[in-house]
């Protein structure tokens, strides 16, 4: 089994900073591209940034100079920056990450359970 497990969301106020941490978990994996996405009530899952293997990325234009992606490849492991929050910012936020077992030679999306962000007064 692929598990990702996501942590770092809460309630922050306007202006504030979070970090959310995405670690992925199984025997035999091989990670490409990993991923943050967002979703409020009522609206489709959209892309916030996205980090390949080789540590290039791209952001939604919305949170591009607030936000930034990272990744430990060693560890399995994404992070997404949160700096200068707003309260559209507001949303579930779910990992993504595309993932091969081994002996497959297909990569296969995977999600995590959601983390809430909430920027409130």
């Amino acid at each position: 089994q692929v598990q990702l497990v996501e942590s770092g969301g809460g309630l922050v106020q306007p202006g504030g900073s979070l970090r959310l941490s995405c670690a992925a978990s199984g025997n035999g994996i091989s990670i490409n591209a990993m991923g943050w996405y967002r979703q409020v009530p009522g609206k489709q899952r959209d892309l916030v940034a996205i980090s390949s293997r080789d540590s290039s990325t791209n952001y939604a234009d919305s949170v591009k100079g607030r936000f930034t992606i990272s990744r430990d490849n060693a560890k399995n492991t994404v992070y997404l920056q949160m700096n200068s929050l707003k309260p559209e910012d507001t949303a579930v936020y779910y990992c993504n990450a595309d993932v091969r077992r081994w002996p497959s030679t297909r990569y296969s999306a995977y999600w995590g359970q959601g983390t809430q962000v909430t920027v409130s007064s």
